[in-house]
């Protein structure tokens, strides 16, 4: 999942919006959408947050990123293990 939003909406340096950013994204939140935080990151300068997340199905993912969305932009793409691809011999 990658969520881009631009400089003026910008939660991060915004002392009401900040801890709520941290309490969206953590682990006790995503599982109540049956969300699995794998990794997060958050490319320095870019305004961009990557995560890989486990679910069900995208549907579930994004429900959970929902509240990106009013923010700016949230791409989800199915993605598997190293192993499930050479598994089944193909991306």
């Amino acid at each position: 999942m990658t969520h881009v939003h631009s400089a003026q909406a910008c939660p991060s340096g915004d002392k009401e919006m900040a801890p709520m950013l941290l309490q969206l994204l953590s682990q006790p939140n995503a599982s109540k959408f049956g969300v699995d935080i794998q990794a997060s990151a958050v490319l320095d300068g870019k305004h961009t947050l990557q995560m890989i997340l486990e679910a069900a199905d995208t549907a579930k993912v994004q429900e959970f990123m929902s509240p990106f969305s009013q923010m700016g932009s949230v791409d989800i793409e199915p993605a598997n293990r190293c192993e499930t691809v050479v598994e089944r011999g193909r991306c």
